[in-house]
């Protein structure tokens, strides 16, 4: 079962940064995701919102790596390959809409 699925079926994650007013199943995903690999890496997950900058949300680049690769192998896409302009997101919300947008 993916992580997608895994998350469209789980009441609530235990995790602090987990928003219980998740805005879309891929948000919810991705938010899940976040805290599965801060708390396999032994790092402080920052509360995920919005307008949180990826650089103080308290992972670091082997993280986001993590976070990036094995989305793909759950979701099945990577929007930092699949699109010719490369974006970096600045912040989780655009983190998650670069997502969104991917996934359409």
């Amino acid at each position: 079962m993916t992580l997608l699925a895994e998350t469209l079926q789980t009441p609530a994650f235990e995790h602090p940064s987990y928003a219980a007013d998740v805005k879309s199943p891929l948000r919810g995903a991705i938010s899940a995701k976040f805290a599965e690999v801060a708390a396999a890496q032994g790092k402080a997950l920052a509360t995920l919102t919005d307008d949180l900058v990826l650089l103080e949300s308290g992972l670091d680049s082997l993280c986001f790596a993590i976070i990036v690769a094995t989305l793909e192998d759950e979701l099945g896409f990577d929007p930092f390959t699949e699109n010719e302009d490369v974006y970096f997101p600045v912040t989780f919300g655009d983190f998650v809409r670069f997502y969104e947008r991917a996934g359409r």
